[in-house]
């Protein structure tokens, strides 16, 4: 790689992006970001990027708009310097979980996100695992959607017994779940529940036999652990004999790692999309990195190169 291609970083998740950087054989390019006294947040590109290919590698987790208006400044500020394309790099996106209306007078908030990034001067997104594949539709640019899949199969073909069957914790998930089980030899189960409202989840009951089975429940996202806790419990009640969960995106909002922690996981696989705070690990926790993962696909799209071969 060369000096016509540029990684930036927000605060999200530095280190990622730092992970990001090495594998391209570069270091992360400089960019200030400021906070005034009043909340406002400035940014300011120290460096040359006219006419530079710019990656600017930011996820909207938590504090979620803080973290979007750093990235939305950032950009801006690479537009106005001329660089020749900038490619928003988002390995969570946040708000994707309102890409629809589910009652009158509500807005399709991921939706107004797509239009905010365009809005900017975005050229290209590459994300990962959008909650709902459609908000790639919301999009005039090219969207870039990978999978986090080659590094949770690679991990688990060396960490799984021949006894094991992967679990959807909701019919929605079924495809991952699938396709996961497909890829390691493995049975599948789907819990089917129902959600009376917002982040409260009621396990009905469990569709596959799973009794004296070793249980690998898979999301796309784990964020105040109720859905999959829950589903842990379904599946105990059914005879599992070790559960473990997968999932992508770490949000882990309010006491979410109490009960990950309080519900019996054998082991808690997650990826580092989010930077996760050192008060909310577990000792059962593994994360694995997506970093080599981002850093091929800057490379091909820099490169003009196709990057269909890490969509599996």
């Amino acid at each position: 790689m060369n000096n016509s291609l540029k990684i930036f970083s927000g605060s999200s998740n530095r280190p990622l992006a730092e992970e990001v950087a090495s594998y391209l054989g570069l270091k992360l390019s400089v960019a200030e970001l400021v906070r005034f006294k009043d909340g406002e947040i400035g940014v300011k590109i120290c460096e040359n990027v006219r006419g530079v290919d710019v990656f600017i590698i930011q996820s909207t987790s938590c504090p979620a708009n803080d973290h979007l208006v750093e990235l939305l400044l950032l950009i801006d500020a690479a537009f106005r310097a001329s660089a020749v394309r900038i490619t928003a790099v988002m390995p969570y996106f946040g708000y994707a979980r309102q890409d629809r209306k589910v009652e009158p007078r509500v807005p399709i908030s991921a939706k107004v996100i797509a239009n905010t990034l365009q809005a900017v001067g975005i050229n290209r997104i590459l994300t990962m695992e959008l909650h709902a594949d459609q908000i790639q539709g919301f999009f005039d640019v090219p969207v870039d959607n990978l999978f986090a899949s080659p590094i949770v199969i690679n991990y688990l073909k060396t960490n799984t017994t021949n006894n094991s069957v992967v679990v959807s914790p909701d019919t929605g998930g079924t495809v991952r779940a699938r396709h996961l089980a497909s890829r390691i030899d493995a049975g599948l189960a789907i819990i089917d529940k129902r959600r009376p409202k917002a982040n409260v989840s009621e396990v009905m009951n469990v569709i596959g036999d799973v009794a004296g089975k070793n249980c690998i429940l898979i999301d796309d996202m784990i964020d105040t652990a109720g859905s999959i806790t829950q589903a842990a419990k379904a599946l105990k009640e059914a005879g599992a004999l070790n559960i473990d969960c997968i999932s992508t995106h770490p949000v882990l909002s309010s006491n979410a790692s109490e009960r990950l922690d309080k519900a019996g996981f054998k082991e808690i696989i997650l990826t580092n999309t989010i930077l996760m705070p050192e008060e909310k690990k577990l000792r059962n926790m593994k994360v694995l990195s997506i970093a080599p993962l981002f850093g091929e696909a800057i490379k091909r799209i820099h490169r003009g190169e196709s990057v269909s071969s890490l969509f599996v």
